[in-house]
Parts: structure tokens; sequence; C-alpha cells
């Protein structure tokens, strides 16, 4: 991915988000053409020259200091995310490199042995590994060619996953804001490239969604879905980083306790356990 068209394509989205009287800032010129910010008012928000800005968002600076990109992030009105994300494009990390997975038994043992939904997954959305009621939940990843166990492009190309999700719009605004955190970390991941064109290729909603540059880290929230078997339920989700791997998630999924969700994850895990639905799935 081209990490200085990047840049600019996202400096330019959030600066239509932004209006001078934001920043207490007359505007300048007369009729705008363009919704938001323009360049010499944002220049002017950040303290930089307007030739500076415009180099920074043309991508032609080589190591524009942390100062700077704060400047720009917080003139923009930035949020955590979107403010790492801007540093990775503008100040990109020389070690940063595309990650391969091998996933440690001990964490595979620790998935098998949890009593909620919970699977491990790369920050391309590969899911590595999984336990019965993650399978149970969404698809039995098992059954499907190694290339196909990544959530976008289950959520974006699978009528029948994407359908698990009530609200799949959300679902798939998370997605693609996590993605493009990601592209925007190692901008030289050809995977994720490939992955980014396949999907803008086959999917006009991932195509919309990439367009407008949601960026968003994967720690906490929770989804809605819709279960063949036990209905409509809530689960929460929180995502933790692996000491030593910090590429990879560990996603686990619960319900509020003594809530109707809690209830229909019992039921599910039930139907999980079941001999007869295991021995089915083995002939």
């Amino acid at each position: 991915m081209d990490r200085r068209s990047e840049l600019g394509d996202f400096l330019r989205s959030r600066r239509a988000r932004r209006q001078p009287e934001d920043l207490g800032l007359t505007p300048v010129g007369g009729r705008r053409r363009v919704p938001g910010l323009r360049r010499e008012e944002l220049a002017q928000a950040a303290a930089l020259s307007v030739d500076y800005y415009v180099r920074l968002e043309q991508g032609r600076l080589r190591n524009p200091s942390k100062e700077i990109v704060d400047a720009v992030a917080t003139a923009l009105g930035l949020d955590e995310s979107e403010r790492r994300y801007l540093h990775n494009l503008a100040r990109p990390r020389r070690d940063a490199q595309p990650a391969t997975h091998a996933v440690p038994t001990t964490i595979q043992t620790l998935i098998d042995n949890t009593t909620v939904p919970a699977a491990l997954y790369s920050r391309r959305g590969d899911v590595l590994a999984w336990n019965a009621l993650t399978a149970a939940l969404l698809v039995d990843f098992a059954q499907l060619p190694p290339d196909e166990r990544n959530m976008h492009r289950l959520v974006f190309l699978n009528p029948e996953i994407a359908g698990r999700f009530v609200q799949w719009e959300c679902k798939a605004r998370d997605l693609v804001s996590q993605l493009r955190m990601e592209a925007g970390r190692n901008p030289g991941d050809e995977r994720l490239a490939t992955l980014v064109g396949e999907l803008s290729m086959r999917s006009p909603e991932f195509a919309r969604l990439w367009a407008t540059h949601p960026v968003r880290e994967k720690i906490r929230g929770g989804y809605r879905y819709r279960h063949p078997v036990v209905g409509e339920f809530y689960l929460r989700y929180e995502a933790f980083s692996l000491p030593g791997a910090p590429d990879l998630s560990l996603v686990c999924q619960v319900a509020d306790p003594g809530s109707p969700d809690e209830e229909a994850l019992r039921l599910l895990a039930s139907w999980t356990a079941r001999p007869d639905r295991v021995n089915a799935q083995l002939r």
C-alpha cells in the first residue's frame, strides 16, 4: 500500500470533518467549494507554515517530529486511535514488518478450556485458534480452507456469517477500522494489501467503508448475534494482546451475569456439547 497516498487521503478526510469555527478561526477566502478546513486554516491552527503542512499532507516530509504530528492531530480533533494511525503513516517505524504467526500450545490449551467463546486473531483478522463455542457461534473454522479463516472475508463475502450479526453495519465498520489501523502500522504487508484489494473488488460495502478511512483499535465492545438454534442474544468482548506477541489478539466474549443473554450462551454451550451434534459433524 502507498503510505504517502494513504496519509494524504486520511488528512483530507479528517479536514473535511472540521470547520474553522471549531478552532476559533475566521474562515479564509470566500465561497467554499469543499467542506471542512482548508490547508491554510489547518496550518494556522497547528502553528505550521502552509508550505510545510502541504508537504506533510503530500507525504514529502522524511521524518516530521512527534510534536508536529501531535499538533496536526490536535487541530483535527483526532481520537487516540486516529492519532496513533496518523503517527504510523507520517512517522513509520523502520522495523515494521509483516508478522508470521504460530499459535503457542499453551494458548491453544487455554482457549480450549475457556468456558466462553474465545479465539485468537492476527491483526489482519485471520482466525488462528478457536474453541468449540466460537465455532458454534459463527462457523466451524476447521471445515474452511486456511485462507478463508479470516473475519473480513467471512463478514463481507459469506451471507450466512454476515446474517449472524443483527447489526451487521456496526460489525463491518469495526472490521474495516481495525484493518485500516493495521495498514497504517504495516504499510508494506503484501498479504494485507491483497486482502484489501480482493475485498474492494468483491464487496461494494467494504469499498464504501474503506473509502471513509475509519480507524479504531480492537480493545472492547459488543455485538448482538442471531443464532439459528438459540435466537438473538448480546455478547460483550475484551481483546488482549499476548506478551511477546503484540500482533496477536486473544478475544473472549461474555454475557452479563443473570441476563437472558447468559441463559442463551448457556444453552449454546449445552447444544455444542451434545454427542449427536458432534457425531453429525464428524460424518
